[in-house]
C-alpha cells in the first residue's frame, strides 16, 4: 500500500516540468526577446491543470476512507 502511495506522489509531481502552452500562447510568446514572461505562462496553465486532479483525488481518497471503515464488533 505505501509503494502505490509513494508512486501517486512521484508521479503526480512529474507533470510540474511539462512544458504546457497552446499553439496560439507559443506563437505570441515565441517573439519575445526573454523568455521569462513564457516560463510565466507555463507555470500558470500547469497551476490551473493540477486543481481539478487535486480536487478529484481529494473527493476520491474521502469517499474510500468512508467506504472502508472496520467495522466495530459488537460483543
Amino acid at each position: 500500500m505505501k509503494r502505490k502511495i509513494l508512486f501517486a506522489l512521484l508521479s503526480f509531481f512529474v507533470f510540474f516540468q511539462t512544458n504546457a502552452q497552446c499553439a496560439m500562447c507559443r506563437a505570441v510568446l515565441e517573439n519575445e526577446e526573454g523568455q521569462e514572461i513564457a516560463k510565466g505562462i507555463n507555470d500558470g496553465i500547469v497551476y490551473l491543470m493540477a486543481i481539478p486532479y487535486i480536487l478529484v483525488a481529494g473527493i476520491g481518497f474521502l469517499i474510500y476512507k468512508k467506504f472502508n471503515k472496520p467495522k466495530k464488533s459488537s460483543l
